[in-house]
C-alpha cells in the first residue's frame, strides 16, 4: 500500500525534545507504516512563527529522521496581520500554517480569531497553501480549573467530568466562525488559492453540519479526524487514565459511529494521529487528574493497525484507508510525488498484514520516546512488516535502517 501521510504530528524538536524527537518519533512513525509527516509548528521551543525559527528547525533535523518530514508555520496574533512576515515564513519552507481559536496550553503559541485568520487568507492565495485550525473556542469563557469549585477533588479523576469541561459547543461556535472567513476562499474571492483544512474533528453532529454546508457552498474546505476518535469511546475510559486525555475529547460511542459513517460516506476527508506526546510526568498517571494532565495522545505508530481493526469491522476497504491516510493528506499539504503509488511518484510503500493481530503491552516494542499511550492494552489487527522511503527499507519487523536517510520536504513551487 502507498505509505500512510500524517500531516498531523508534534515531534517538539528542537526545545522540548524530552517529550519528543526526530529521532525517536519518526522510527516510531516508520514502525507504523508512515512514510512522511508534517510536523506542527508548536510545542516545539521556539514555536514556529517566523522564518528564523523554521530554518532552526530544518537544520535541527539533519541526520535524524527516518521518513520525510515537513513543516507548517504557525499562526499568532502578532504577525497575522503582517503579510512580510508570513511570506517570510512560507518562502522558507512552511507547507501551510496552523493556528488555534482557543489557548493552546503552550504560553509562545496563542489564540487567534477569526479575524486574525481572515486576514492571513490572502497570503495564503498567493501561496496556494492551507491554513489548518484547532477548533474550538472557550464559548462561554471559562477556566477549566474554577469548574472544580464546590466539587469534590475526586471528581477531577472521571473523565465525564472533563468532557463535561470541553463541551461541543466548543467545537461548533468555533467552526461556525471559521466557515464565515472561508468564504473568502470561493471563487473569485478575495483568497481565492487559499484553503481552510479543520483539524481533528470529533463532532460528528451539528460541527459536521456546518462544514458540510460550507463545501456545498463552494468554500475550499477540508476537515480530518483522529484515530483515537475512532478507536475509543468516553463511556470505556477508565477513571484516572489521563492517557486518554486530548482536546477536543474522545466522544461517546454514538458519536464515534457516526465519525465512521462520515467517513464512509465521504463527509470527512483524512485521517491523522495528532501524535501529542509529553513527558511521562505531565500525564499525571497516579495522580489521575484530567483537569490538570498534559493534553495529548501518542499514537503514530498504531493509526495504521487501529484504523484498519475498527474499519474493517465497519466495511471500510483497504482503498478507503490508503485514501483517508495517503491520497488525501498529500492533496492538502501539496506532495505530488506522494500518496498513490503510480510510475514517476517516490517508492513510498508500506506492506503489511491485515490478518496478523497483537495487543499493545509492556513487551510490544514502543519506538516513540515516552511510552505512555491510550493504545496499550487493547488488540488490534494489521501488522506492519516493512516501510520503504523513496525506495529505501528504513524498517522491517522490529529493525530499522541503520542510517536516518529521511529528507525535510520542501513546497511545490
Amino acid at each position: 500500500m502507498p505509505g500512510l501521510i500524517d500531516t498531523h504530528v508534534h515531534l517538539n524538536e528542537p526545545g522540548r525534545v524530552e517529550w519528543e524527537g526526530f529521532l525517536t518519533g519518526t522510527m516510531a512513525a516508520a514502525a507504523g507504516g508512515i512514510t512522511a509527516v508534517v510536523d506542527m509548528p508548536l510545542n516545539s521551543r521556539p514555536t514556529i512563527t517566523t522564518k528564523e525559527h523554521l530554518e532552526n528547525k530544518i537544520k535541527a533535523s539533519k541526520g535524524k529522521i527516518f521518513i520525510d518530514v515537513g513543516f507548517w508555520g504557525g499562526l499568532v496574533p502578532e504577525y497575522a496581520h503582517n503579510a512580510t512576515v508570513l511570506e517570510d515564513l512560507l518562502d522558507a519552507g512552511a507547507l501551510g500554517l496552523k493556528s488555534f481559536m482557543c489557548p493552546s496550553g503552550i504560553n509562545d503559541f496563542p489564540a487567534t480569531t477569526a479575524k486574525d485568520i481572515q486576514a492571513s487568507l490572502p497570503v495564503l492565495a498567493k501561496y496556494g497553501r492551507p491554513i489548518l485550525v484547532h477548533q474550538e473556542v472557550v464559548d462561554p469563557p471559562a477556566d477549566p480549573a474554577h469548574l472544580m469549585q464546590g466539587e469534590p477533588v475526586s471528581n477531577a479523576r472521571s473523565y465525564q467530568r472533563y468532557l463535561n469541561s470541553r463541551p461541543i459547543s466548543w467545537e461548533t461556535e468555533a467552526v461556525r466562525q471559521l466557515m464565515e472567513v472561508a468564504k473568502d476562499t470561493r471563487s473569485g474571492g478575495v483568497a481565492d488559492g487559499a484553503h481552510v483544512h479543520v483539524v481533528h474533528l470529533s463532532d460528528a453532529t451539528n460541527t459536521l453540519s456546518i462544514i458540510k454546508e460550507a463545501k456545498a457552498e463552494g468554500s475550499s474546505v477540508t476537515v480530518e479526524t483522529c484515530a483515537h476518535y475512532l478507536a475509543f469511546a468516553a463511556e470505556d475510559i477508565p477513571e484516572g487514565a489521563t492517557q486518554y486525555k486530548c482536546a477536543p475529547p474522545i466522544r461517546d460511542s454514538r458519536n464515534r459511529e457516526l465519525l465512521w459513517k462520515a467517513l464512509l460516506d465521504g463527509e470527512i476527508d483524512m485521517i491523522t494521529s495528532d501524535h501529542s506526546p509529553s513527558t511521562i510526568d505531565l500525564k499525571l498517571l497516579e495522580e489521575g487528574d484530567f483537569l490538570k494532565a498534559w493534553g495529548g495522545i501518542s499514537g503514530i505508530q498504531f493509526s495504521l493497525p487501529a484504523t484498519w481493526t475498527h474499519g474493517s469491522a465497519r466495511g471500510m476497504s483497504i482503498e478507503q484507508m490508503s485514501n483517508w491516510w495517503s491520497a488525501a493528506p498529500a492533496k492538502l499539504a501539496n506532495l505530488p510525488r506522494k500518496g498513490t503509488l503510480e510510475f514517476g511518484k517516490d517508492a513510498d510503500i508500506v506492506v503489511w498484514d491485515p490478518e496478523a493481530s497483537f495487543v499493545i503491552d509492556g513487551h510490544y516494542p514502543i519506538y516513540f520516546k515516552n511510552k505512555v499511550t491510550a493504545y496499550m492494552g487493547h488488540k488490534y489487527s494489521g501488522k506492519v512488516i516493512t516501510t520503504f522511503v523513496r525506495g529505501r527499507q528504513v524498517f522491517e519487523e522490529g529493525l530499522h535502517s541503520p542510517k536516518a536517510c529521511g529528507s525535510p520536504i520542501h513546497p511545490v513551487v
